[in-house]
């Protein structure tokens, strides 16, 4: 268990770890590219190890030296593996590793752990199966396992049945340039998580492969092809940055993180925006984003169907600010490695917040004059890394905040202990 200390004031420089989603993209079109690509600066976690973990199993080369990695792409030839691909928790690798497996020819089974089987996969089964995939849910649950039966993408056109996870989406533009023939993608609903999609583009085409997408980003024509190997540099990751720019908002002090650039690819890069209007100063440039905070800070109404991650340090800054803040269109938070969403208000009350939830809003009642103080309290983090790091900046101004658990940070953010002590 971690007791956070709290802090009066913060002025300090840091930087975070790459971009856990620029890796895992990253690592896919590295893999599926001819030649060896080197990338600079990616993410060294639990997640991006179990991606590298089945890359190899399926035949690529994944070298990690340092800061600098080198992946030996096979432009696209996929073997089968000798056992079943596990990918623990990691619902990115399991949603894009599904269909490369697809690419493939043979039998693969990908699976994960209890969490796992209970996240759904079948809106991606269906859609891969209108490019000629033979795939099923072992359990018939429509989550892993999944067992494919891989003879290759046909191609042409196939649907997706809904878009609250980008991450079905993501899978399939990635694979696509591999099809037999040009390959149509349509989205049936609402697309949510769309900065995720337009990195997912932009990692292509920086790899060679460009998608004509709608505005909409519901309709994609994806012509065939193969990605270039590269050398590539990942940009540090903002959804880690968001809990030292949360610090800096909640205690009045001022973060700099040096690696994350303005403009980014990264949709989460877009909190920092929202904490101006909850009245921080922000300062961006492409040495980096500073948030100065404020000792005031206003509640608001925001829609983070765009950046679910960044939810919970949300959530904690408007614990501290004056005046209701609503936070809308979040009910895939339902789907993440926890039920984000309810368990943000039920750790949040441990504190003394007024919070509560509907099925797919949070509804903070900040520090106005009658609001009882926050207090101390043991957070459990249901084995989700980003509960236990935005509980890390409840605790800077809520004395007595323990942190159960707190080594689940190893998914994405492995030192991150060690890095919030630069706070101090």
């Amino acid at each position: 268990m971690k007791e956070i200390k709290p802090l009066d004031h913060i002025d300090t420089t840091l930087t975070v770890p790459g971009s856990k989603s620029l890796t895992q993209r990253a690592l896919i079109a590295a893999a599926l590219a001819d030649g060896t690509t080197t990338l600079q600066g990616p993410l060294k976690s639990e997640d991006t190890e179990y991606t590298s973990q089945a890359l190899a199993a399926m035949g690529i080369s994944v070298k990690q030296h340092g800061e600098q990695w080198r992946i030996e792409g096979k432009g696209g030839r996929i073997e089968q593996p000798k056992a079943e691909i596990y990918l623990g928790n990691n619902g990115t690798a399991t949603r894009f590793l599904t269909s490369v497996a697809a690419l493939g020819h043979g039998d693969f089974t990908i699976n994960g752990d209890t969490r796992m089987t209970e996240r759904p996969i079948k809106p991606l089964m269906e859609a891969l199966a209108g490019w000629g995939v033979d795939i099923k849910s072992i359990h018939n649950t429509g989550c892993p396992p999944v067992a494919i039966k891989a003879a290759g993408l046909n191609g042409g056109a196939t649907l997706l049945p809904e878009g609250k996870s980008s991450q079905y989406l993501s899978s399939l533009l990635l694979v696509a340039p591999y099809a037999r023939q040009a390959a149509e993608l349509k989205v049936a609903g609402e697309v949510l998580s769309k900065p995720y999609v337009t990195m997912t583009l932009a990692v292509m085409n920086d790899f060679g492969i460009t998608v004509q997408a709608n505005q909409e980003l519901n309709h994609f024509i994806i012509p065939q092809g193969s990605y270039r190997a590269q050398d590539y540099q990942v940009e540090g990751d903002a959804s880690s940055a968001s809990y030292f720019w949360a610090a800096a908002a909640i205690t009045g002090g001022r973060v700099t993180v040096a690696n994350v650039p303005s403009p980014s690819l990264q949709g989460d890069a877009a909190l920092v925006d929202i904490l101006a209007k909850m009245g921080c100063r922000v300062e961006k440039s492409k040495a980096g984003i500073t948030v100065i905070g404020s000792k005031e800070l206003k509640g608001v109404e925001v829609d983070m169907g765009d950046c679910p991650d960044v939810v919970p340090t949300l959530a904690v800054v408007a614990s501290r600010a004056k005046g209701r803040t609503v936070i809308r269109n979040i009910a895939h938070l339902r789907i993440k490695e926890c039920d984000r969403l309810h368990v943000m208000v039920k750790e949040l009350s441990k504190l003394g917040a007024r919070i509560a939830e509907t099925e797919d809003t949070m509804i903070i009642e900040g520090m106005d004059a009658d609001a009882p103080s926050m207090h101390g309290a043991e957070i459990d983090t249901y084995n989700d890394h980003r509960i236990a790091m935005c509980f890390a900046v409840a605790g800077l101004v809520v004395p007595g905040v323990k942190v159960r658990g707190e080594e689940c940070v190893v998914k994405s953010f492995p030192d991150f202990w060690e890095r919030f002590q630069l706070l101090y």
